[in-house]
Parts: structure tokens; C-alpha cells; sequence
């Protein structure tokens, strides 16, 4: 959890930078993520050569070479605003011609996952006070742990207020935490977000193992697992994609695997049956050009629309015996259209439907008051659908309005703890927040998998008197006016 301390120490750089003229948020984010690298940098090389000076030795591949240690933080953070500036974007002829900037782009990978994705990276701090000024609050925040370079970045990233483009927002951290909960990544997992963003899905998961399973990372296997074969993200977005990469280094993953392509692409013709765990939050509002998507696709379910080829996606890539999570618009779920219909029937029929959690519409508020649901299920190519089981949310622990303030109703610790225990819910009666759907019920409504075409409402009985003693009690009522009206005339009178 964010301290008090942390959470003030960034909101100054925020405003340092909004009041700097940077007022896009994702603009905000990159450069201060960018410094936030430069910082981590150095630190490393100092951890290093500390390490090489106790046992004597020469410091191997170092980051910094000496025509470059002019570039190190703890080096140019002493330097006035001007000479600071000019180190940022004018070329230092005793350095190679580079700038800081333009050396950060150049490292390899083997400083870490953020370094692959500079390509294209622009420095955009316009003056020499504001990029001194960042310098300096970020100089003075302590970073000692991964649970507080973590919360960091995460408090940043929740800072991000307005929608991206393609329909691209950021999914609120509780419902993530509770689909990763949900789904309790093994021990095995690769786990794959198609649609990343920040990797806040993947970051959670990485948090999950560490807080249910520290004993896990004693295994020398799985530590190699851990930090370079169990994550995978996909994002097209390069900003995104290097906020994604920070991300996930900040809280201890050290090599992800993450991919700059569009997911629908032909680009991701191979990647078939790989992934043991998906959890993902696609884009759902667009269409694209059946040329642009991916061949194979088409053939699960011929539609322009994302949220249908996502699934069609999800269901390619996961291995047999693969488990997705995934949030969907709840049009998917009841849609009339052929590929509507042609995909929840392959999800029902050839794979196993685990769930259906309906959320309320204000979940992703202020970015979109569209109502949405979870689906949870099981590759398996050859059904195992029996019953599916409904959770009707009704609160998440904020309030469903536009400010999205915390309350202390929550369905979540409800619904970790019955999607757990799935088999007690058999005679849940189908006015209650959860219940089980037999298959051949929802084949028998066209494959629809609302939860209001299942969930029965128990309405209260009102009783009304007869309408001839309400017509005498309006009489009477008037009477009485009538005469309390005379009385007051006769008072003024």
C-alpha cells in the first residue's frame, strides 16, 4: 500500500509537470517513467561496482562506460537546470555525440525489458526548470523495495484519467486482483494478456504468487520461470507498451515476455496453443477490415467486431486444458447476430464455460458506463460443459457514479470464495446473487447467457384498499379543507 509520504511526493510531480505545460496523462507518465529508468540504471551499476570492489575485481559490461559517466544520475543531478537541459538534448561531443537521452535509447536488452521498446521514445520535458525540478522530487524518493517501486508506478498509473485511443482504459486494480484471485495461477502457468496496456493483469498475477506463495521463489526453477517465461503481453501501442515494460520491472519481473503487434494480426498467425492461463480486458468498441485480421480467426467466427475475434483469439492461443478469465461486453453475451451466437456456442459445446459474473455499468466509470461481465472457461476441444454458474454483482466497493468514491459494500470476497466452491451452489434458488444454469437451459434459449434471462426477481407484495374507500377518504380529506379553509377566513376577517 501506497504511504502517505510516497502518494504526496508524486502528486508534486504530477503537478510539476501539468503546471510545466505536459497535460496529457500518458505523455506525464513516459517522461517521468523515463528518469524513473535513468535512476534505476545507475543505482544498478553502483550495486555492481560496490559488488566488484568488495571482491577485487573489475567491473564486467558495465552500463556506463567512463566516456558516459557524465550521463549517471547521481552525476547530473548536481548540475544547474541549464547544464542539465543541454545534457538531455544537445549532443556531448566528449560522449560519443549522444545525449542522455539518446544513450538511455540505445542500451540493449540485457539492462532490461523496458530497454527494447525505445525505439521511437521522444524526450519531451520543454524546459530546463521543469526537468530540473523532476529530477530533483524523484532524487528524493526512496525506491529500496519492490513493494514500493510497485506501489509507486501503480499510484502513477492510476492517475491516468481520461480514455486512450482505441477504446483502450485502464482496468480498474480490484477487479483485476479479484479475477486473478478467481483464477489462482499455478505454480506451472504461462500466463498471456492479449490486449496488455500497463500489464496490470500481469502484474497482479506476479503479486498474487508472491503474497500466496513466497515459498515458490526457494525453487531455483521456478525463479528462472518467474522472470522469463511465465509472462507474456501483446500491445500495439509503443507508449503503452514501454509503460507496460516499466511496470513489470518495478515490481520484479525481470524478463517478460512482451511483443509490440497487433493481436489480431497476421503477425500472430503462430502463436497457437501456448498459454496456460490468459486473463485480458480486450478493446470492445471497433470494428476492423476483414483484411486486416488474421485468417484463422475468421474461420472460429466471421465478424468485424473485436470483442468476438478476441475471444476467437483467446480460445487459439490458450493450450488444451488452458484457462481464460476475460471481461466482455454484456452484448456478447446476448447478441442475436450469426457470430454472436456462432461463439457461445463453440464456447459451450466444444469447451467448458466455468461462469459468467455480471458486473454493473458504473465498474469502468468515468471511462465508459457500458455494462460488462466476466466469463471464465476451459479450453478443452471437446466440451465438458455441464452447468454454468451466474454471480449477479451488485457492488464493488465504490460507489457507481462518475467520482467512484470507496463504500463498504463489495460482492468481491463473495464471489473469490463461491466461484471456489462451485459444487455447494446446486440448489441456490435463482432469486439469490448466485446460481447454477444447466446446459441444456441455455441451449434451449438460443445459447443466450444474460444473466436476466435466468435470474428470477421476487417482487414484494403491496396491498392496496378498495378504490371506493380511497375515493371516501379523498372526499372526507376535502371536507375537512373545506371547513379549515372557512375557519381561516373568519380568523382574517
Amino acid at each position: 500500500m501506497i504511504t502517505g509520504e510516497l502518494r504526496s511526493q508524486v502528486d508534486k510531480i504530477w503537478e510539476a509537470f501539468w503546471t510545466g505545460g505536459i497535460s496529457n496523462p500518458l505523455t506525464v507518465i513516459e517522461q517521468f517513467t523515463f528518469l524513473l529508468f535513468l535512476r534505476r540504471l545507475d543505482e544498478q551499476q553502483l550495486l555492481a561496482e560496490k559488488k566488484a570492489n568488495l571482491i577485487g575485481t573489475s567491473l564486467q559490461n558495465p552500463i556506463y562506460t567512463e566516456a558516459h559517466k557524465k550521463f549517471r544520475w547521481h552525476t547530473f543531478k548536481h548540475l544547474d537546470p541549464e547544464s542539465l537541459f543541454a545534457l538531455f538534448t544537445q549532443p556531448q561531443a566528449d560522449s560519443e555525440n549522444l545525449t542522455t537521452f539518446e544513450h538511455m535509447k540505445q542500451l540493449g536488452s540485457d539492462v532490461g525489458v523496458f530497454a527494447r521498446f525505445m525505439k521511437g521514445a521522444t524526450f519531451m520535458i520543454p524546459t530546463p526548470r521543469l526537468l530540473d525540478q523532476v529530477v530533483q522530487m524523484i532524487d528524493k524518493i526512496q525506491m529500496d523495495d519492490r513493494d514500493t517501486k510497485g506501489d509507486l508506478y501503480e499510484y502513477l498509473l492510476s492517475k491516468i484519467a481520461t480514455a486512450g485511443t482505441n477504446g483502450q482504459f485502464r482496468t480498474p486494480r480490484h477487479i483485476i486482483k479479484m479475477m486473478v484471485d478467481i483464477m489462482q495461477p499455478t505454480q506451472e502457468d504461462t500466463v498471456c494478456d492479449p490486449a496488455c496496456g500497463s500489464a496490470g493483469f500481469l502484474v497482479a498475477t506476479g503479486e498474487y504468487v508472491h503474497e500466496k506463495h513466497p515459498d515458490w521463489f526457494n525453487d531455483q526453477t521456478f525463479r528462472t520461470h518467474y522472470n522469463n517465461a511465465m509472462f507474456t503481453g501483446l500491445e500495439f501501442d509503443s507508449t503503452m507498451l514501454r509503460i507496460g515494460a516499466m511496470n513489470l520491472q518495478l515490481h520484479g519481473i525481470e524478463n517478460p515476455n512482451l511483443m509490440g503487434r497487433d493481436a489480431l494480426s497476421e503477425a500472430n498467425a503462430e502463436l497457437r496453443d501456448q498459454y496456460s492461463l490468459i486473463l485480458a480486458n480486450p478493446p470492445f468498441k471497433g470494428s476492423l477490415d476483414y483484411d486486416s485480421v488474421e485468417s484463422s480467426l475468421l474461420k472460429t467466427v466471421k465478424t468485424k467486431k473485436t470483442e468476438l475475434l478476441f475471444l476467437a483469439l483467446i480460445l487459439r492461443m490458450l493450450k488444451i486444458g488452458g484457462r481464460c478469465a476475460v471481461i466482455i461486453p454484456d452484448g456478447v453475451l446476448f447478441g442475436s447476430s450469426n457470430a454472436h451466437k456462432q461463439l457461445r456456442e463453440t464456447v459451450l459445446s466444444k469447451h467448458k464455460l466455468e461462469a459468467i459474473i455480471s458486473m454493473p455499468s458504473g465498474v469502468f466509470k468515468p471511462y465508459a458506463g457500458v455494462s460488462t461481465a466476466i466469463v471464465v472457461f476451459t479450453k478443452t476441444n471437446n466440451g465438458g460443459t455441464d452447468k454454468v454458474w451466474f454471480y449477479d454483482m451488485q457492488a464493488d466497493g465504490y460507489s457507481l457514479d462518475d467520482k467512484r468514491s470507496p463504500i463498504a459494500a463489495s460482492n468481491i470476497p463473495d464471489i473469490v470464495s463461491r466461484f471456489a466452491q462451485r459444487e455447494l451452489e446446486q440448489d441456490r434458488a435463482r432469486t439469490e446473487k448466485s446460481f447454477l444454469v444447466p446446459l441444456a437451459e441455455i441451449k434451449a434459449n438460443d445459447w443466450d447467457l444474460s444473466i436476466n434471462r435466468y435470474k428470477e426477481i421476487v417482487y414484494e407484495e403491496v396491498g392496496y384498499e378498495a378504490p371506493a374507500k380511497i375515493i371516501a377518504d379523498i372526499e372526507r380529506l376535502d371536507l375537512e379543507r373545506g371547513q379549515a379553509l372557512k375557519v381561516l377566513k373568519e380568523l382574517l376577517g
